[in-house]
């Protein structure tokens, strides 16, 4: 009596896809790391963003192992993060001066942590990823029953 085939899942293209990228732009999960550090060390010390961050976050070591396992699926495609980032920041006081805001801080950090494409590379995720938030909080405040935002 023979058993069964199991059936094999075909190989993952995604380790080919992450050397690929971090071939073309220099990155890596260490420069990641640096990246995702030096960028909420920012935004902790900033005026508009820090207390958003401050009434939210007691423990950061954890916030900031899950936002570099984030940073790490987006920019190189290892598929790490398994969370879901809109329903955490649809709650959020936060407009589009803060994603603003939040962008400038992103951009200045990746040029002084990444290499150039490195950074081109992250800046144009973070950018999408901005957007993309911004839309879903305004729809959330926008519901009926929602709570407006005071400007």
């Amino acid at each position: 009596m023979s058993t069964p085939a199991t059936p094999t899942q075909p190989p993952s293209a995604r380790p080919a896809m992450t050397a690929a990228i971090m071939a073309e732009t220099g990155l890596d999960e260490d420069m990641l790391r640096d990246l995702v550090h030096a960028f909420y060390a920012k935004v902790r010390r900033d005026a508009v963003l820090g207390p958003i961050f401050t009434e939210r976050i007691a423990d950061w070591g954890p916030h900031l192992e899950r936002m570099v396992a984030f940073w790490s699926s987006v920019a190189l495609m290892t598929g790490r993060y398994h969370g879901r980032p809109v329903p955490a920041h649809t709650p959020l006081p936060v407009q589009a001066a803060h994603f603003e805001r939040w962008l400038a801080l992103f951009r200045e950090t990746a040029r002084e942590v990444c290499t150039p494409a490195g950074a081109a590379h992250v800046i144009l995720r973070a950018e999408r990823i901005a957007t993309s938030l911004h839309i879903a909080v305004q729809d959330a405040q926008a519901a009926p029953g929602a709570v407006p935002v005071l400007r």
